[in-house]
């Protein structure tokens, strides 16, 4: 994730022009919107802004200031960030899995997901495309955490199982004593990230 320190935000009371502009700046698809005590109280999404824009735009002929809520009465020059957040923001903390936190941004089809802490004051944000890499190399390190630790740790011969590891699943095949496949199966499912294990392994 990106730490804190390197995320935009805006507060409830930043006029919607100043959030377009940092929108613009940054290059961001959204900013969160914290309190004082950078909580996470909203979100405001480009999508959200756009969407309001498509009803700027009055009559033809109008010269009149442009109206973000033409039935309240309300200016662009005067609605703020509260108007268009989206509350409650889906959020995931410091320490949830990789894999889980994948899941929620999936449920939530957003493209990016806030990481506050206990206090549910911003800490980072992560995108689905950085989660998306993050699987990748998270398989990758829980293949080698077994090949290299946990098959020494147990005196199994490499040569003896075969590890596959696909977006947090993994799978055993090859050939122990049902010992020697308890104790595999128990130390795999304690490592981080692994969602399930897949036991193909036969006795001998």
């Amino acid at each position: 994730m990106r730490r804190s320190g390197a995320v935009p935000t805006v507060t409830a009371g930043t006029p919607l022009l100043d959030v377009a502009r940092a929108m613009a700046r940054r290059h961001a698809e959204a900013l969160p919107v914290t309190d004082d005590d950078r909580r996470v109280i909203g979100v405001v999404a480009e999508s959200d802004l756009l969407a309001r824009a498509a009803t700027l735009a009055g009559p033809k002929g109008d010269t009149g200031p442009v109206r973000v809520f033409p039935k309240a009465k309300v200016s662009v020059e005067k609605a703020t960030a509260a108007a268009l957040m989206t509350a409650p923001v889906v959020t995931v903390r410091p320490w949830t899995a990789v894999l889980e936190a994948a899941r929620t941004a999936a449920r939530a089809r957003v493209r990016q997901i806030y990481v506050t802490d206990h206090h549910d004051r911003l800490v980072g944000v992560v995108t689905r495309n950085e989660l998306l890499h993050a699987l990748v190399r998270d398989d990758s390190a829980i293949h080698d955490e077994i090949a290299d630790r946990v098959l020494r740790e147990l005196d199994i011969p490499s040569s003896q199982v075969r590890v596959r590891v696909r977006n947090g699943v993994v799978t055993l095949t090859g050939a122990l004593n049902a010992a020697r496949i308890a104790a595999l199966t128990d130390a795999v499912k304690r490592i981080a990230d692994v969602s399930e294990v897949d036991d193909l392994l036969t006795e001998i």
